[in-house]
């Protein structure tokens, strides 16, 4: 397998990771009591658990999935949504740690999902190829050494 299938393979499956975890987490916190949180987590933040929810569901999952879908179906835009889809995500989980009065392990797997999925669309793009530059290089006359 060669590296730009192996970073695409994984970036496939962060996408369809963070997918499923945006809208399930989404569709949980709308329906009441569900996920066992207590209300006070969320009280002075100005939202409620439907709310949050819904824009969990909608922006920060409507986004993976269609960032996972147009990576599956190989579309043209597919690295430009999973770039916006990991900044989408690792800015809910920056919100959601200012906000609220509790912290869990979860906020570290999802901020280090989000980062992964911006990680791994850099290298989809060729950022970590050595010989980036190079051409540029001898073009210009640089010299090594």
């Amino acid at each position: 397998m060669n590296t730009s299938r192996l970073w695409r393979t994984l970036l496939l499956v962060v996408a369809g990771f963070n997918a499923l975890s945006a809208v399930g987490g989404g569709i949980g916190l709308m329906a009441p009591g569900s996920l066992g949180m207590p209300t006070w987590w969320i009280e002075e933040s100005g939202f409620t658990f439907f709310g949050a929810g819904l824009i969990l569901l909608i922006v920060v999952g409507g986004t993976q999935v269609l960032a996972f879908v147009l990576l599956l179906t190989r579309r043209p835009w597919a690295l430009f949504a999973n770039a916006v889809a990991g900044f989408g995500m690792v800015l809910w989980i920056y919100i959601e740690v200012v906000l609220l009065p509790v912290y869990s392990i979860l906020h570290t797997i999802y901020i280090a999902a989000g980062i992964a999925q911006l990680a791994l669309t850099f290298a989809c793009l060729g950022v970590l190829r050595r010989d980036v530059g190079i051409e540029q290089k001898q073009r210009y006359g640089v010299r090594r050494g």
